[in-house]
């Protein structure tokens, strides 16, 4: 299937979540390509008369949030988020997530963690038998000593972690932190292994989402599914 075949199932998984937002919602605004999709059709609901309120997790999405109209509510706020719509990298058939791919995935767990309702999108080549393999588990360190934090990820989960990085430098997050990559072949007990990287001094967030999934939207070659989850 094409990059463009692709992007029409997130577009249509996408405007799928979009019915889930009602008037005066407060929405939690995911990062990433599928994402961007769903910030636009929240737009034109924006348009159209729908007033909501948006908590971005990147400031690409803010700035395309405030492009399409969205009235967005200072970071700062103790927010009551009514759903957070967002993408994911891999999701497993316990509906957990890799995320942070972009490199957005401590505020995107934040986000999610608010809301009272998270909904993931999806195109159906992301959903695998068992997390890992085809895809790095992201982990946000301080820099501070990453390198002997990537030692002590190395250790724990017997795996290649590589120091990422954009035009041949160490990306930064928005929080000024590094991300490391783990090349894990699987990850076969992704809540035990959540808990166990952040017990490593340095790590500050992984992009494992467990037990986190309300609704997960999937859009397949033969239209988009919608399958519900029970949040742990």
């Amino acid at each position: 299937m094409s990059t463009s075949d692709l992007d029409g199932l997130k577009r249509a998984a996408a405007l799928r979540a979009v019915d889930y937002v009602k008037d005066g919602m407060i929405v939690g605004l995911g990062t990433g390509s599928t994402a961007k999709h769903m910030v636009i059709a929240l737009g034109e609901k924006v348009k159209a008369g729908m007033s909501l309120r948006g908590v971005p997790t990147s400031q690409e999405t803010a700035a395309l949030a405030k492009h399409c109209g969205i009235v967005l509510i200072d970071q700062d706020n103790r927010w009551a988020i009514d759903i957070a719509i967002d993408g994911a990298d891999q999701v497993d058939p316990a509906f957990n997530l890799i995320k942070g791919g972009g490199g957005a995935l401590l505020k995107e767990k934040i986000v999610a963690a608010s809301a009272k309702q998270f909904i993931v999108l999806v195109d159906y080549t992301k959903r695998v038998p068992v997390l890992g393999g085809s895809f790095p588990l992201p982990i946000e360190v301080i820099p501070f000593g990453w390198g002997s934090t990537a030692r002590e990820i190395e250790s724990l989960t017997k795996s290649r972690v590589v120091l990422r990085e954009r035009n041949g430098a160490p990306f930064k997050t928005e929080a000024g932190n590094l991300i490391v990559d783990a090349h894990l072949e699987r990850i076969d007990r992704p809540k035990e292994l959540e808990i166990a990287l952040n017990y490593i001094p340095g790590v500050v967030e992984t992009g494992l989402f467990v037990g986190r999934t309300d609704i997960l939207i999937v859009g397949t070659p033969d239209g988009t599914e919608t399958h519900s989850a029970k949040r742990s």
